[in-house]
């Protein structure tokens, strides 16, 4: 009763029955996931848990990558925007932040949680972590704005892709930013129609994205891309709420980007062998990691600097 099959089926569902999107994915949950009402929520609670320890650990005690090639960019950031000297002003910094951050957890073997991917996981929560502490959200808007977050992945992962391998970044880092705007856009108040819009502009934002991790690794410029998707999110949930419509509809949004990642040559997909990977210092980059030479120098823990 409650399972949707593309945007335009979500939809529907949530006109017919009068509710917000993150209702109509609880209802699946409990429909065809085999979940109670408290396994969901602890099952919330615990992503939350998660995304809070993934974000602010990093900032707050950050390491080198496995790779060597990130570690203690979050810290940057978050001391830049203490100084209020950002242009992006402090929700949006504080968001490029965080998103940074969980990208440092995993890329130094700590536990995050993929939305939808490794390589993505920092855009979901940067946004709504940040839109707790700038903008109020509360746990409940949080914990609503999850299950969004995992019907617009779902949808994607049923119609397109993604998999960076497959369909290139955009697939990843651009799913990630779809799915964070259209959470932002349903605690902001809007409809689900809105929050399809939302995340249409927030995919074609990024359409044609190449997946090119230097030395292969989920780390560079993976981190920089993950501030991206954050700040594509806000964006495109603030053009959806002011009204702003994308031309293309979601569901021809999300087979446009698939055909797009599937056009792209195979060096750009996950391969290491193309873009950032492909140049100078990225071989270069790459032989430092494997003959295990560490880029840069251990931070100190917050507390003693």
């Amino acid at each position: 009763m409650y399972d949707f099959e593309n945007g335009a089926h979500l939809l529907r569902k949530c006109e017919k029955y009068g509710v917000p999107i993150s209702e109509i994915m609880k209802r699946r949950e409990l429909e065809f996931g085999g979940l109670s009402e408290e396994m969901i929520r602890t099952k919330l609670d615990k992503v939350f848990e998660i995304m809070d320890h993934s974000i602010h650990d990093p900032i707050e005690d950050p390491h080198d990558s496995m790779g060597g090639l990130i570690g203690g960019e979050a810290r940057m950031v978050w001391y830049h925007k203490l100084k209020g000297n950002t242009l992006s002003g402090s929700f949006l910094s504080k968001a490029i932040a965080y998103s940074m951050a969980v990208l440092e957890t995993n890329a130094s073997m700590g536990l995050i949680v993929a939305a939808p991917t490794a390589g993505s996981s920092g855009v979901v929560p940067g946004c709504l972590m940040a839109g707790m502490e700038e903008r109020g959200f509360t746990k409940e808007q949080f914990d609503k704005g999850i299950l969004n977050a995992g019907a617009i992945g779902y949808i994607l992962m049923r119609n397109s892709s993604v998999s960076g391998a497959e369909a290139g970044c955009q697939a990843e880092v651009g799913a990630a930013s779809a799915m964070a705007a259209s959470a932002l856009v349903e605690i902001m108040g809007g409809s689900p129609e809105v929050c399809f819009n939302a995340a249409s502009l927030a995919l074609s934002n990024l359409l044609g994205l190449v997946c090119d991790p230097i030395a292969g690794l989920v780390e560079a410029p993976c981190q920089s891309r993950n501030s991206i998707g954050a700040a594509n999110a806000i964006v495109c949930a603030d053009l959806a709420l002011s009204g702003v419509k994308h031309q293309i509809p979601f569901d021809e949004m999300s087979k446009a980007m698939y055909r797009v990642g599937r056009s792209l040559p195979f060096e750009l997909r996950e391969t290491a062998m193309g873009g950032c990977a492909a140049t100078p210092t990225g071989c270069a980059l790459r032989y430092q990691c494997v003959v295990g030479e560490q880029i840069g120098e251990r931070l100190e823990p917050l507390s003693k600097v």
